[in-house]
């Protein structure tokens, strides 16, 4: 792969990260996570990852998974949440 090319394709998965972080703040928004506290969330999100598939390493995250990270956090962190 050439230097350009390398490059190119470092800003494009950049970009991809960019966009999946903003549909995971979309995502936790609808869960009910107040607009104030998406950037926390996220941050909480990705630990609740490493802590609710600590003991399933060898879990693959799909939708399930990731709606059970959410619910993991609503039960967890219950103050980020518009209902409480």
């Amino acid at each position: 792969m050439k230097k350009e090319e390398l490059k190119e394709a470092e800003k494009e998965i950049e970009e991809l990260s960019i966009q999946l972080i903003d549909m995971l703040e979309v995502a936790l928004y609808f869960a009910g996570v107040k607009k104030e506290n998406l950037k926390d969330a996220i941050e909480i999100y990705l630990n609740g990852i490493d802590e609710y598939y600590a003991n399933n390493e060898d879990e693959e995250m799909g939708v399930d998974e990731i709606i059970d990270v959410i619910k993991y956090i609503k039960k967890t962190k219950p103050k980020l949440f518009t209902n409480n």
